[in-house]
């Protein structure tokens, strides 16, 4: 069993929490994933770790609640236990230290960021940090970025905080002032990620997105999450979730996104009538 030793709502779907899980903050890397398991016939959610505290032995997960599993371990509070926490899965996302890299949060994209970020940051480079959100309800973990990075920018798609418009308009105003930028670092939204590509692939700026979305087993088994980079089919869970944004062909992953959507809603329709 696995103890929920702090949770709090970010916003009215979106959860934080720390979970007990001592081995696993030991070996946590910026980019890895766990496997949690709710019941013993619950399905397998894959959740990129947020945070990890190596002295506390806990690593935060930060989910959204999108689907019938995901709702239930929303209702779940602190001293409530999760079945199975397996991992640290996939590939560590590559740290080095360089002059100027770009990290990029859209929505629950900038949990998973947030570690990157602060990767790049302690190996010594200069970390400027693009947060987006539709409204400023839904703005998440902007301190603990603001700690992560050098510089943070922040916008709204309505304007309610921050600068007006997408994650996009602010990287392109970026890039129009000159910065120096050695690699991109992209995560949210797949619709998102393929907006940065396109937009940074004119300039020859390196860009790294997660394809931790289209996740679903975690062990390669199922094949769900298959995508073809370079012209190659690769497996986000055991070849990534880390994965050069030029390269994905994004029109078959937005197909792949879709393949479960008539079961997921009847799973959280059968979920509803349950809790009625």
């Amino acid at each position: 069993m696995f103890t929920i030793t702090k949770k709090m709502n970010l916003s009215h779907d979106v959860h934080w929490m720390d979970v007990d899980a001592p081995y696993i903050a030991r070996k946590a890397q910026p980019g890895q994933f766990v496997i949690v398991r709710i019941g013993v016939t619950g399905e397998r959610i894959p959740l990129t770790i947020a945070d990890s505290d190596r002295d506390a032995g806990t690593i935060t997960l930060v989910f959204q609640e999108v689907g019938k599993s995901t709702m239930v371990m929303g209702g779940m509070k602190q001293g409530d236990n999760i079945d199975d926490v397996v991992g640290p899965l996939g590939v560590p996302s590559h740290i080095e230290k360089l002059g100027l890299v770009v990290c990029i949060g859209g929505g629950i994209g900038i949990a998973p960021v947030h570690p990157v970020a602060r990767g790049y940051k302690e190996a010594g480079s200069k970390v400027i940090s693009i947060l987006g959100a539709r409204t400023k309800d839904l703005l998440i973990m902007e301190k603990e970025m603001v700690k992560a990075s050098t510089e943070v920018r922040v916008c709204t798609d309505d304007g309610s905080y921050g600068q007006k418009g997408f994650v996009t308009n602010v990287l392109e105003d970026l890039i129009k002032e000159g910065a120096p930028i050695d690699v991109i670092v992209a995560i949210g939204p797949v619709p998102m990620m393929e907006a940065v590509s396109k937009l940074t692939k004119p300039y020859g700026i390196k860009t790294v997105v997660s394809l931790n979305p289209i996740m679903v087993d975690g062990t390669g088994m199922c094949g769900a999450c298959r995508v073809t980079v370079g012209g190659e089919v690769k497996f986000a869970c055991v070849d990534g979730p880390d994965f050069d944004g030029h390269e994905v062909d994004f029109a078959e992953l937005r197909l792949r996104q879709r393949m479960y959507l008539k079961e997921e809603r009847e799973a959280i329709e059968t979920l509803t009538y349950m809790s009625e």
